[in-house]
């Protein structure tokens, strides 16, 4: 195997010289950091059969070669081209955008009948061998692979660190806060180059708050009225911020302003504890049990100041959430999503997934007062443009229901983490999880070669 040693400056510069040289499909076996550059170690694509031989994976059991311009001598250049396809990757494509799980596919010629093979039991046999790339060879080039993404990752942080040292230890709080690798991108894209750590750090809180759709007193919905409905996974908090609203409401319009409806009649008792408000603040509860009784039920109380509907929890994974949909659909309700602020980012992302199709008019953040920080929630409400109408911040009635105070909560959401926190991102770890999340770091600092 003829291996090329490549020294330049950045690896940038060292992977241009592997191209021109070994041309596109060149594979890299290692790469390291040397003083004053990197050095990269690679080989021609072609120089791949001396790993993978052609002969290893086609000689039959009986030690015989397969008959000349047979199905055996085509299958093995099929799998030589599959054996080596994974690796043609580390040129054409950026670190993040590779899938170290992803499958190899297999090549076409696997399809051929059975009776294109020289007749006999050994010819099949060789054939069969031959469709096969060995999952020994497979699982070395998946590592190889993988070990490859990790070193250029650490080499991309490593140059981004030297160039823009202020945006990558705003990257680092982001990430190590609970930021998504997407959102920290998209906020970072058009940091000006001259601002120092505290001035960049108020600039991309600015951007965020920008970003962030909330209401106002004047907006208030509880002053507005109207048919609301209550949303959300189980245990998120809805029947206690029912309780919440309607006391608010009761407050400041009276008692006869205001009606409560529960759609849960599934759980033994479920309606009993908005029963329990309703009778303390003096406000009627009614059950709909379906939609056609929850559109017989609004049209009761259509001169009703304010109608809040407490529905059933349900992961956002149940059938019965497209139900739900279906019941809020062809009605003038007014829907709120609850979402729980000590959520994981995926499992948000996932629960606004499952109910976007109600048409969500907002959001609730419940269990603030709970959460270590609010950069997951809050990268959730603000890329999928939620409008944030309240936060719960404790079990109190009315007390802990308050509109949103957008400083406040994001200066949670990008509080660092102290230096002895475990979460605590350090190293080129940022830059792995950013070559995990999309178009990597070569998005983040500066521009692509």
């Amino acid at each position: 195997m003829n291996v090329r040693k490549f020294i330049a400056a950045t690896a940038r510069d060292a992977l241009r010289k592997v191209r021109e040289t070994l041309g596109p499909d060149a594979i890299i076996l290692s790469n390291r950091g040397i003083p004053g550059g990197v050095e990269i170690m690679a080989v021609a694509a072609r120089d791949m059969e001396l790993i993978v031989s052609p002969r290893d994976s086609v000689r039959p059991p009986g030690g015989t070669d397969a008959p000349a311009g047979g199905a055996a001598p085509e299958l093995t250049r099929g799998a030589d081209r599959a054996a080596t396809r994974p690796a043609e990757a580390t040129l054409r494509k950026p670190a993040s955008s590779w899938r170290p799980d992803a499958e190899v596919p297999l090549p076409a010629a696997t399809a051929r009948p059975l009776t294109d093979a020289p007749p006999g039991g050994e010819g099949t046999s060789a054939a069969a061998g031959a469709a096969v790339v060995p999952a020994a060879v497979m699982d070395e080039i998946r590592s190889l692979r993988r070990i490859v993404e990790q070193q250029l990752a650490g080499f991309a942080w490593g140059e981004v660190a030297r160039s823009e040292p202020v945006k990558t230890e705003i990257l680092r709080q982001m990430l190590g806060a609970g930021f998504s690798p997407r959102f920290a991108r998209e906020l970072l894209a058009e940091l000006p180059r001259e601002l120092d750590a505290a001035q960049a750090l108020a600039w991309v809180r600015g951007r965020a708050e920008r970003g962030m759709l909330t209401i106002d007193g004047e907006s208030d919905i509880v002053d507005q009225g109207g048919i609301y409905a209550l949303v959300g996974p189980t245990g998120v908090g809805k029947t206690t911020t029912a309780a919440k609203l309607a006391a608010r409401c009761v407050l400041r319009h009276g008692a006869r302003k205001l009606a409560l409806v529960t759609t849960d009649g599934y759980r033994i008792g479920a309606h009993e504890q908005l029963r329990i408000y309703g009778r303390i603040l003096g406000v009627p509860v009614l059950l709909a049990r379906d939609a056609k009784d929850l559109r017989a039920t609004l049209h009761d109380l259509r001169h009703t100041h304010m109608v809040l509907i407490d529905t059933m929890g349900m992961s956002q994974r149940d059938r019965m959430v497209g139900e739900q949909v279906a019941m809020f659909r062809d009605s003038d309700v007014r829907t709120l999503l609850l979402l729980a602020a000590t959520g994981r980012g995926d499992t948000l992302d996932d629960v606004v997934r499952a109910y976007s199709g109600l048409g969500l008019a907002g959001c609730i953040l419940t269990k603030v007062d709970e959460a270590a920080s609010l950069a997951a929630s809050l990268d959730v409400v603000i890329r999928h443009e939620l409008r944030l109408y309240y936060v719960s911040n404790g079990q109190r009635v009315p007390e802990d229901l308050h509109l949103p105070n957008r400083p406040y909560l994001l200066h949670r959401a990008f509080k660092d983490l102290p230096e002895s926190s475990p979460h605590r991102l350090a190293g080129v770890e940022p830059g792995l999880m950013m070559a995990g999340g999309g178009e990597g770091m070569l998005s983040v600092g500066g521009q692509r070669g």
